[in-house]
C-alpha cells in the first residue's frame, strides 16, 4: 500500500512513535521501548480545540435581573437556577450510561501503566500491561511476568475461553495460555504460530485464533493442530493481521492495509472487504464500502460487522455499510484503536481522543477533557446537537485502547492506568 500525498501524521496519535516498515512506505505503529525504529516520526502537537457550549442554558437576563422575582422569593431564581441547569443538561444522558470511574495504575499495583488490553471473568480482571500480565481480584492487583512463565512482557490481546476459563494472551514474543495456575507458550520455533507478534485472540469452542504480524491463524485445542491462513490460502494480499473475532457462522480479520477478511464456517470459503476509494486517504464513496483499508479492529455480534480504522469506523449488516466519521458522527476521533460491540447496535469505541458510545441515534464521549483535564462527558443527540454532561469522575487517560464489560459496569484500557466504570443506574440497565 503507498500513501498518496497525504498528511500522515494528521491522523496518528500524540506523542507516539512510529517507524517505516521493510520496503513499505506507510508507517507502522510502535509499541513504546518495543522496538528500535530506524526512521521516527514525532506528530505535532495538536491545535487547540473550540470549546463546545452547552445545548441548554438559562438566558442570562433571567439570572443577572430582578425580572422574575417576587417579594417573597426574590432570591429564589439565582439559587435554582444552576440547579435546572443541572438538571436539563442531566437530561440529554438520562438513556445514555453513566459511570463513576475508578482508575488503577502502578501506584496501586499495576505492573504498568500502559495498559494494551483487557478481559473480565466473572468477578475477576485481567490486564496486559507493557510490563506483564495483570490480575484484580478482591480488591488486589496481582502481576505476572516472564519469570513466571508468560511468553513476553509486554502483552497486547486477551480472550478468556469461556468454557474452561482458560486465558488466552497475545504478547511480543509468542501466545501463551494461562490455566490452572501454570502458563503455557506457543512460539514460531515450538508450534504452528505464523509469528510471535500477536496482536489479536479470539476464542470459540475448540479453536483458538489469532492474528500475528504474519497472517493469522487457528489452533485446534483438542487436535493440537495449527492451520496457517496467509495470501497462500486466502485473499489477504498484506499478512498483517492486527485483530479477529470469531463466531459461529463467520470469523472476521483487521488486516493492516488490507481492510477486513471473512471467513465462512459453513462453506470454508474466505472474502475481503476492501476500501471503494482505493488507496485514496479521502471519503469519495461514503456508505459504499469499508471507511478505510488501515483496519484495526473487528466486532461481530448478531449478524453486524463493525470494523475499526485510524480514518473512522464502519457498520456491515450483510448488505448494507454505513460509515461514521468524527466530523458528522460522535466520535471523538477517527484514530480507533479498539470497537466493541455488544448486540449490534449499542457499540463502545476506545479511540486517541476518549472512550465512545453510540446506542444506534445518540453518542457519548467520556474522558479527562483534552485542554483542561477536567472529567468531561459529551453527548450528541440524533440532530448533532452536542451538550457537555457534568460530571466528577472520567477515565485515567483519554487515549483509550481496549474495553470490556462487568455486568453492569465496564473496565477499560487506557495509556496512564485501568479504569473502572460503575455504572450509575437510572431504571435502564441496558450497557
Amino acid at each position: 500500500m503507498k500513501t498518496t500525498g497525504y498528511n500522515v501524521a494528521q491522523a496518528l496519535p500524540p506523542n507516539t512513535t512510529y517507524f517505516l516498515w521493510g520496503s513499505q512506505s506507510w508507517l507502522r505503529p510502535a509499541f513504546s521501548r518495543l522496538f528500535a525504529p530506524s526512521t521516527a516520526v514525532r506528530t505535532p502537537e495538536e491545535p487547540p480545540k473550540r470549546r463546545l457550549q452547552p445545548g441548554l442554558a438559562a438566558p442570562p437576563q433571567m439570572l443577572n435581573s430582578g425580572r422574575g422575582k417576587s417579594k417573597r422569593h426574590g432570591a429564589l431564581l439565582p439559587l435554582t437556577a444552576p440547579l435546572l441547569l443541572f438538571l436539563a443538561l442531566s437530561a440529554q444522558a438520562a438513556d445514555l450510561p453513566r459511570f463513576r470511574w475508578q482508575n488503577f495504575t502502578t501506584e496501586n499495583g499495576l505492573p504498568d501503566n500502559r495498559v494494551y488490553s483487557i478481559a473480565v471473568d466473572g468477578d475477576k480482571v485481567w490486564a496486559g500491561t507493557d510490563n506483564g500480565l495483570a490480575l484484580y481480584e478482591n480488591g488486589h492487583w496481582k502481576s505476572f511476568t516472564v519469570a513466571d512463565g508468560l511468553a513476553h512482557r509486554a502483552v497486547l490481546s486477551l480472550a478468556l475461553d469461556k468454557r474452561t476459563h482458560d486465558l488466552w494472551i497475545g504478547t511480543m514474543g509468542g501466545l501463551s495460555r494461562y490455566s490452572a495456575g501454570r502458563f503455557d507458550t506457543f512460539t514460531q520455533l515450538t508450534s504452528g504460530l505464523p509469528n510471535d507478534v500477536v496482536y489479536g485472540v479470539s476464542v470459540l469452542g475448540d479453536a483458538v485464533w489469532v492474528a500475528t504480524a504474519a497472517g493469522g491463524a487457528r489452533l485446534n485445542t483438542r487436535t493440537h493442530q495449527w492451520s496457517p491462513y496467509n495470501e497462500r490460502n486466502t485473499p489477504m494480499y498484506e499478512i498483517w493481521t492486527y485483530s479477529v473475532t470469531a463466531a459461529e457462522d463467520k470469523v472476521y480479520y483487521a488486516v493492516w492495509g488490507g481492510g477486513v477478511l471473512e471467513y465462512d464456517v459453513k462453506t470454508d470459503r474466505w472474502k475481503d472487504y476492501n476500501d471503494p476509494d482505493g488507496e485514496t486517504e479521502m471519503v469519495l464513496f461514503k456508505d459504499q464500502g469499508l471507511i478505510h483499508e488501515i483496519t484495526t479492529s473487528v466486532s461481530y455480534v448478531k449478524g453486524i460487522l463493525w470494523a475499526a480504522t485510524y480514518f473512522g469506523a464502519s457498520r456491515y449488516d450483510g448488505r448494507n455499510w454505513q460509515n461514521f466519521l468524527d466530523k458528522d458522527s460522535g466520535l471523538p476521533s477517527n484514530f480507533l484503536n479498539q470497537v466493541k460491540s455488544v448486540d449490534g447496535t449499542r457499540t463502545w469505541f476506545s479511540t486517541d481522543k476518549g472512550l465512545a458510545y453510540y446506542d444506534g441515534e445518540r453518542w457519548a464521549t467520556y474522558r479527562p477533557s483534552l485542554d483542561t483535564h477536567a472529567p468531561e462527558m459529551l453527548v450528541r443527540d440524533e440532530k448533532g446537537a452536542v451538550t457537555r454532561v457534568p460530571v466528577e469522575t472520567a477515565p485515567a487517560h483519554h487515549y483509550t485502547f481496549a474495553i470490556d464489560f462487568q455486568n453492569n459496569d465496564v473496565w477499560v484500557a487506557t495509556a496512564k492506568g485501568v479504569s473502572h466504570g460503575i455504572r450509575i443506574l437510572t431504571g435502564d440497565s441496558s450497557r
